[in-house]
């Protein structure tokens, strides 16, 4: 037993996986043991089948709320993987040893228990403690004159191409971090170093049930993280079954899902990962070639490829000089072949320029890359999975799983022309799925929002299938089983969250949309809770926004909209009781006030509700008169009521007389002149009054005075169509007395002078501080 092979690895590790082929080939085992979770064994085949592509991931999580998860990503350098591949090519056995997943998820939750409790007690006792594993790798990093610890390990583990150097080097490394770790006092080492005795006496466990089954201890090749070698010494007890027995466990599921470089890389959150997936996959190929010497020269062409394709053309001479710079870098190390940050550094120079801000995007996509795996339908499919597959079929979407984009228009209203309930319904049934999937997060459909805020009963949808779209739809399963559970569990646990009446608004709105009549009840009560400490004006109008939208379905979508109606009718009297001094504001705020109170305006119109129309009037009456308000605001509270015919010709010539006179302030005057022709282009140019008032007060005004009224006017007129300025110069024509040619002519002349003006400005501006 105590010549059983044991072969250290560093997970996702190129050169690890080089030199444990070779290790393979020169031992030709009968069995090959991988540390992995022990109830993958049946994924096995899934994962060396050549259908399928890494990189993947196996998945476990629990069945019990709130679901735990561990997630083994697997590349196609990861020793473990190419271990595997070996094993099934030469018809050798082969079988993950590590804790099974209802054990690890057990012992999560354990040490997150015991974490909460201990934090607690350190709170009471005012101690803390002071951990940072990654101290030691730091120093490690100092004393060998490297920037990190990732570029040490590149230089001298993954360039290192002799077999028993590498071996040696990595078990003695290893064997010497794991004695400093485990005589560290910091508590998390403690709990680590607990963990790891477990694992280490399962894994001995299954080492010797492989020898019980007949394969002689010297054909057995134990694959296993570094750190583990020295512990998996035959001389020491393997766990009993008593043992075995009496671990703690935990109902799980356990699946075999694509995966992404992106997901791999560090940079996307995942702690095992490394920062450059893509180019270790570079290196990879050069190692199985037998040419690393050839990675410099492929990172290069890789990347000026891409930038190529960004439009920025670099020469064969430039990338020669960058190769070139990259191994009198690593020369200075005295290394032989040029580690990542070598190859960046001399990218920034040869053909950045010296910017790395030129070439830092294509190097990040050259480093982590844009591969994703690909499973096979039917292999290894989580029950939510299942449930999808069966749902396209169901409503017909089998054809719009394509990796090119394709328009789906639906039309929600019953269709009569047909005998079945089933088919009646189908597109509404088939919007309640895309809207669940879009609000999981699943990237499978896209829907085109439309420019109308009132619901309708035509929607129209992009749908395109990706494996990135397959990704997301596994780690749904966390949420559900299937795609109503998920979107139900994830409705609740939002709408537990939510403390703000426009989110909880939304989520009336999605749920409708989705179909979930009781989420749909659970928000409304919500909305209610929330609406009696609400007090902001422009929350409150998106909440009545969001939920007059679902009442406009009527019934369309088969969810009852009644009791919703008393909440509108309440929001939209808080609304008019907040206006005013909702109004006291800036002029950034006075914007979103703009939309909200023509949002407002559009429902009291609507005939479908009956709300207080003469309130909403009296308030905009009021805002009108008032000048302690935005004036912007007081402005478009009179266009609106000059609409609606709530505001005679005299009272308008009144109060635009009041309002552009001599000795107000001309940003008060401008603003509230813009307030008042946003709201309408056309009262602008059909009311002659308006014009010629802002011809007697633009005549009143100093030069200074007209320039700072000019940013307000020109903002004002910006937005009008051709046709209505054509408009506004004719009726200018008639104020001056002169014909429409000659007005248009003026206008022109004048706007020209003024551009000829600014641009003169501008020869002096120094344009350095921008």
């Amino acid at each position: 037993m105590d010549n059983v092979n044991v072969f250290g690895v560093r997970h996702l590790s190129p050169s690890s996986s080089y030199h444990l082929l070779e290790f393979l080939e020169k031992i030709k085992p009968t069995a090959v043991l991988i540390e992995g979770l022990y109830d993958a064994n049946e994924h096995i085949s899934s994962i060396v089948n050549p259908k399928n592509k890494a990189p993947l991931a196996i998945l476990a999580y629990t069945e019990s709320l709130p679901v735990k998860t561990i997630l083994y990503p697997i590349a196609s350098y990861s020793p473990e993987y190419q271990a595997l591949v070996w094993a099934n090519k030469n018809n050798v056995h082969s079988s993950f040893i590590d804790l099974p997943s209802d054990v690890v998820l057990m012992l999560d939750a354990i040490e997150v228990k015991k974490d909460e409790e201990s934090s607690q007690e350190e709170s009471k006792s005012n101690k803390t403690y002071i951990y940072n594993k990654n101290s030691l790798y730091e120093r490690i990093a100092q004393i060998y004159d490297e920037p990190n610890y990732e570029t040490f390990w590149e230089r001298n583990f993954e360039h290192n191409l002799d077999l028993d150097s590498y071996r040696n080097m990595m078990n003695e490394f290893c064997m010497q971090m794991r004695q400093l770790i485990e005589e560290s006092d910091a508590v998390h080492d403690r709990k680590e170093y607990a963990r790891n005795l477990i694992r280490e006496a399962f894994m001995r466990r299954q080492i010797k049930n492989t020898i019980e089954a007949g394969h002689k201890p010297e054909k057995i090749v134990v694959v296993t993280g570094a750190y583990h070698v020295s512990a998996l010494n035959m001389k020491l007890s393997p766990m009993s079954d008593d043992e075995i027995k009496a671990l703690p466990r935990t109902k799980t599921n356990i699946t075999l899902m694509p995966y992404s470089y992106y997901r791999l890389s560090s940079q996307a959150g995942y702690g095992a990962g490394n920062k450059a997936p893509f180019y270790y996959q570079l290196m990879w190929e050069c190692l199985i070639k037998g040419d690393l010497e050839r990675l410099p020269a492929l990172y290069f062409t890789n990347l000026v490829r891409d930038l190529r394709k960004a439009g920025t053309y670099r020469s064969p001479a430039e990338v020669i000089e960058g190769v070139r710079l990259a191994k009198s870098l690593t020369y200075m190390h005295k290394g032989k072949i040029p580690t990542l940050i070598d190859l960046q550094d001399a990218c920034s120079v040869c053909l950045g320029q010296g910017k790395k801000s030129v070439v830092a995007e294509s190097m990040m996509r050259i480093e982590i890359g844009t591969e994703i795996g690909h499973i096979e339908n039917g292999v290894s499919q989580t029950p939510i999975q299942d449930d999808f597959y069966r749902k396209l079929k169901e409503l017909k979407l089998e054809k719009y799983k394509s990796t090119v984009a394709q328009d789906l228009v639906l039309d929600l209203r019953e269709n009569r022309r047909v005998k079945s309930e089933k088919l009646a319904f189908l597109d509404l049934k088939r919007s309640e799925f895309l809207n669940k999937l879009e609000f999981l997060n699943i990237d499978f459909a896209i829907e085109k929002k439309s420019s109308q805020d009132r619901a309708s009963w035509k929607e129209e949808w992009i749908l395109k299938w990706t494996p990135e779209s397959e990704i997301q739809l596994v780690e749904a399963v966390l949420l559900g089983n299937s795609i109503e559970f998920a979107t139900a569990f994830k409705l609740d646990e939002e709408l537990k969250e939510c403390e703000d009446i426009a989110e909880a608004s939304e989520l009336i709105l999605k749920a409708c949309k989705c179909g979930m009549s009781k989420a749909v009840d659970d928000a409304r009560k919500l909305v209610q809770g929330l609406s009696a400490d609400a007090e902001d004006f422009i929350n409150i109008t998106k909440t009545l926004k969001n939920i007059y939208q679902v009442i406009s379905f009527g019934s369309l979508r088969k969810v009852d909209t009644s009791n919703l109606i008393e909440i509108v009718e309440q929001l939209s009297l808080k609304l008019n009781l907040l206006m005013i001094d909702s109004c006291n504001c800036n002029d950034d705020k006075a914007k979103e006030m703009v939309k909200a109170m023509a949002y407002i305006d559009s429902i009291i119109q609507d005939n479908d509700i009956e709300l207080d129309g003469e309130l909403w009037i009296e308030k905009l009456t009021e805002l009108s008169d008032r000048d302690d308000r935005n004036p912007k605001l007081s402005g478009y509270a009179a266009g609106i009521l000059l609409e609606k015919n709530r505001m005679s010709e005299q009272q308008l010539s009144q109060e635009i007389s009041r309002r552009l006179s001599i000795g107000i302030d001309v940003d008060l005057g401008a603003g509230w002149f813009e307030g008042l022709a946003s709201r309408n282009h056309y009262t602008l140019i059909s009311k002659l009054i308006i014009l010629e008032k802002l011809d007697e007060y633009i005549n009143s005004l100093e030069d200074e005075e007209f320039c700072s009224a000019l940013v307000f006017l020109r903002r004002t007129f910006s937005s009008f169509s051709p046709e209505h300025k054509r408009s506004i110069s004719e009726n200018l024509g008639k104020i001056w007395n002169i014909n429409n040619e000659e007005s248009e002519e003026e206008v022109l002349k004048a706007l020209e002078e003024i551009d000829e003006e600014s641009f003169a400005d501008l020869d002096d501006f120094d344009f350095g501080d921008i």
